[in-house]
């Protein structure tokens, strides 16, 4: 219960104000103008988020079919990226993947973000002391993305989860962790489902079916995906918490069902729960 206990965070009641910066004399009521160009970056932004879900790279195609935009459209923006440095093709598989721009961008954001040396002890920890495979993943808006793993020594493994991939939240364990310590209104807009959403990912992530494992979350403190993404492959996720107790990244062990059976659960969820606090202490005391 004491594991449990900690993770229950207070939030805050009042929303933050939004300040407005306008001239003397100008019309404040009038709607503002779009921004020269953001639609482009608009789409960019999603290009490279798409392309960052494989390492190895994606086909045109695929990149097309997910980012909803036409094929003339999206070859004109990578080959755009391509010779600013952000995207590498690989003219024999047709593939497309992050460039050495996005490296050198990567590497001097990394200095400003702690969070993944301050996990990569307990992601070591988890794997060791499970065998299973340990994953740090951080909330982007309504998804979250992977961003680190460590391998355990049990041979069998689930490859669902990679470094960049997304899933929406309330789909994989880690993003079931953080959605279940929000507040309740971004709950409930979170999961407004369209089609699409569903068509996708199935009635076992319907609002219904996922706000039962968000109250089994809450009851334990620690989520658990019971091959709800892919047949015999399981998750457990625990939320780390930012300075300012927010449910910000969690941390996470997948493989394979029989390795995540109800009696070997509370053992697995008691390590990430215990890891993910550390984490979190840790945050506290860090600029």
């Amino acid at each position: 219960m004491a594991a449990r206990t900690r993770y229950v965070h207070i939030l805050d009641s009042i929303d933050p104000s939004t300040e407005t910066d306008a001239m003397a004399g100008d019309d404040t009521s009038r709607t503002p103008a779009p921004v020269q160009g953001a639609q482009v970056v608009s789409r960019i932004a999603r290009l490279l988020r798409i392309v960052g879900q494989e390492p190895r790279g994606l086909p045109l195609a695929r990149i097309v079919r997910e980012s909803g935009l036409t094929r003339p459209t999206v070859h004109r923006m990578l080959s755009s990226l391509l010779g600013e440095g952000l995207l590498d093709h690989d003219p024999v598989a047709g593939t497309w993947r992050f460039g050495p721009e996005i490296f050198v961008m990567g590497a001097v954001a990394a200095q400003s973000y702690p969070i993944e040396d301050l996990a990569r002890p307990s992601l070591h920890r988890l794997a060791e002391e499970t065998g299973e495979s340990a994953f740090l993943s951080i909330r982007r808006g309504a998804e979250t993305v992977c961003l680190l793993r460590e391998e355990g020594s049990f041979p069998i493994r689930s490859f669902v989860l990679h470094e960049g991939v997304r899933f929406p939240l309330g789909v994989a364990s880690a993003g079931l962790a953080i959605l279940a310590y929000l507040a309740s209104d971004e709950v409930d807009r979170l999961l407004v489902q369209d089609d699409a959403f569903r068509e996708r990912w199935g009635e076992q992530h319907s609002p219904a079916a996922i706000r039962q494992h968000l109250e089994r979350t809450r009851a334990t403190g620690y989520a658990v995906n019971p091959e709800l993404i892919l047949e015999g492959s399981w998750g457990m996720g625990a939320a780390i918490f930012d300075q300012a107790g927010r449910p910000t990244w969690a941390l996470s062990l997948t493989g394979i069902e029989p390795r995540f059976r109800a009696g070997r659960q509370p053992y697995l969820g008691q390590l990430l729960l215990d890891e993910a606090h550390k984490i979190t202490q840790k945050l506290q005391h860090t600029r």
